[in-house]
């Protein structure tokens, strides 16, 4: 009984070292989800877009924990025109990792292309927040807002002022 207080101490002790240590082991992935990754992002790049979508996917079976993921397969569908997913990917990027830039101004992009312009704005005045207007994401996120919205959806939206009929 004597020991009861210190073993408990220690117990915990021991306890918020291993998952102190736990913790930041999500920084590098897997070595066999890091060439997935790769393989994803060879065939992104030479245009084999559900290649890459398959590879990424693998890479997140075998590393769930790994956000950067997340990313890669946002930018694969972007790629596919489908920015709807796109968003839904970034977005879980940033919940687990809520100051990820690249989930921010990848979010941002997504929105420009899907229409929503002022949506993308508070982005970029996000990122102006946390990491400045020099930040490679910052000017990345300022250049797709100043090209606009994509011409195939500006010709579909209406003007600004004008009446919407349903």
């Amino acid at each position: 009984m004597r020991f009861a207080p210190a073993a408990a101490a220690l117990s915990l002790c021991l306890a918020m070292s291993a998952s102190v240590l736990n913790a930041g082991a999500g920084d590098k992935p897997d070595p066999r989800a890091a060439a997935l990754i790769a393989q994803g992002q060879a065939a992104l790049k030479s245009g084999e877009t559900q290649a890459a979508v398959d590879a990424f996917e693998a890479a997140l079976a075998v590393d769930p924990g790994y956000t950067p993921v997340f990313i890669e397969l946002a930018e694969a569908a972007r790629q596919s025109g489908l920015q709807g997913k796109a968003i839904r990917y970034y977005r879980e990027a940033l919940l687990r990792d809520p100051g990820n830039f690249a989930a921010i101004s990848g979010e941002g992009a997504a929105l420009v292309e899907k229409g929503a312009l002022e949506k993308a704005k508070r982005n970029l005045a996000t990122l102006q927040s946390l990491c400045g207007d020099a930040c490679p994401e910052t000017v990345a996120l300022q250049g797709t807002i100043a090209r606009g919205v994509p011409a195939r959806l500006a010709a579909d939206t209406p003007a600004e002022g004008a009446a919407v009929s349903n």
